[in-house]
C-alpha cells in the first residue's frame, strides 16, 4: 500500500466506471460527476462493470497517478448506489485493495475472558 499524507481523503466513485478511461478521462469525472478538484491530492477509486478491476486516481502534488488493479478471482465490494461517493479510511482502502469486504471486516478471534 502507498503511504498516503495525513488528511488525504479516500473517494469511491458509486456505479459503473468505463475501464476504458484513462488519467484525463477519470479526472474530468471527479470535476463533473463527483464536484471534486483531482488535483487536490484526495485519492479517487473507481470501478468497471465486471467488478474485477479498479482503477485509482492520485495527484501527487508533481503528476497525476493512475493505478489499476484486477482481480483474477472474485470481485470487488462496492457500494450499492448508482450515482454520488462513498468516502473510505486508508485501512478500509487497503482492505478493498485485497478484495476484503471492507463494510462488514470480521475479526479473526474473539476475546472470551476480560481480565
Amino acid at each position: 500500500m502507498i503511504g498516503l499524507p495525513a488528511g488525504t481523503r479516500i473517494w469511491l466513485a458509486a456505479g459503473i466506471t468505463d475501464m476504458r478511461a484513462g488519467m484525463n478521462g477519470l479526472a474530468a469525472k471527479v470535476d463533473s460527476a463527483l464536484k471534486e478538484n483531482p488535483y487536490s491530492g484526495h485519492v479517487f477509486v473507481f470501478r468497471g462493470r465486471r467488478g474485477d478491476m479498479i482503477k485509482v486516481l492520485w495527484w501527487t502534488g508533481d503528476g497525476l497517478c493512475l493505478l489499476a488493479k484486477r482481480l483474477e478471482k472474485g470481485r470487488f465490494v462496492w457500494p450499492q448506489a448508482s450515482s454520488g461517493s462513498v468516502t473510505l479510511s486508508q485501512a478500509q482502502l487497503s482492505m478493498l485493495l485485497e478484495g476484503i469486504d471492507w463494510r462488514r471486516p470480521e475479526r479473526t478471534w474473539q476475546p472470551t475472558l476480560a481480565l
